[in-house]
């Protein structure tokens, strides 16, 4: 069975739109009882505040919830400095950090901003060699040395040592990034986009690099974005329907294709509520049930 056995968790991917109350949806997301706040990453939106900056403003003001970027745009944060924010906020957070990491895509506004414009197989390379970088800016050595094409670390020294073992779950897609992934990562960060079958793929191909990698599939753990709408009627499609639907499509993803963890998202105002309250509840008691 593809279940891995993991506890399920909810969280709620939140837009860092200046303008929105966005302090007080993170407390709203820890205090009907979700795990994450995920925070999306796109420095060159000009209606939006700084990730990290907001990361650290939701840690402050919560207690329980976990945070993450989802995910952080490599391109436009060097690797060793992103570990050094990322352990140093899990340091002052009491362990709540994990770090979804994507190779960057939008490379007008990227190199806008002074990042590199690159092909995809230098985004692929990039973040393989961040991979590295972040563990090695994390374990807590001196004199660390580094040499890559796109990263270098010439006799740096390590910390603050991460509170926790810090998740680096990368959202991937194509089969080369799959294959990356499933050796280098602890987890893997998709976002649903409409096909169960094409996420059944991608899973086969994770599973398959995985094994090759000398790894068992269960050691990337799964984490998907949820986009949609919690309705009161019939079916309009995959998300889009009454909570007993989202429950039979969650339940499934986690007993068929090995999911632990969903992150909701949608414009729909009492979509938070109503995911907290009617479907992640009722996910946890059927997977139980059917383990």
């Amino acid at each position: 069975m593809p279940d891995h056995g993991r506890d399920i968790r909810f969280g709620y991917f939140l837009v860092p739109n200046a303008a929105d109350p966005l302090l007080a949806t993170a407390k709203r997301v820890e205090d009907v009882g979700l795990d994450y706040v995920a925070v999306q990453d796109h420095p060159y939106q000009r209606r939006f505040v700084d990730t990290w900056t907001l990361l650290s403003m939701i840690a402050a003001v919560t207690t329980r919830v976990g945070v993450f970027p989802d995910v952080a745009c490599l391109p436009l944060r060097p690797p060793a400095v992103l570990a050094k924010a990322a352990a140093s906020l899990d340091v002052l957070s009491g362990g709540r950090v994990e770090l979804g990491l994507g190779a960057g895509a939008f490379w007008d506004p990227i190199e806008a901003y002074g990042g590199p414009r690159r092909t995809p197989g230098e985004a692929l390379g990039a973040l393989g060699e961040a991979v590295e970088v972040i563990r090695k800016v994390w374990s807590g050595e001196r004199n660390m040395r580094f040499e890559g094409r796109h990263y270098r670390l010439h006799g740096a020294h390590s910390g603050p040592v991460p509170a926790h073992p810090i998740g680096i779950w990368l959202g991937a897609y194509g089969p080369r990034a799959l294959a990356l992934t499933a050796r280098k990562a602890d987890g893997w960060l998709p976002s649903f986009r409409g096909d169960f079958q094409e996420l059944a793929d991608m899973i086969a191909r994770l599973d398959d690099a995985a094994l090759a990698a000398g790894r068992r599939p269960g050691d990337v753990r799964r984490v998907l974005n949820v986009g949609g709408t919690i309705t009161g009627g019939d079916s309009e499609g995959p998300f889009h329907g009454p909570p007993s639907q989202w429950v039979d499509e969650l339940t499934t993803l986690v007993r068929e294709h090995g999911f632990d963890t969903f992150v909701a998202s949608g414009d729909q105002p009492d979509l938070l509520d109503r995911f907290a309250a009617e479907v992640a509840p009722a996910v946890r008691t059927q997977v139980a049930a059917e383990r």
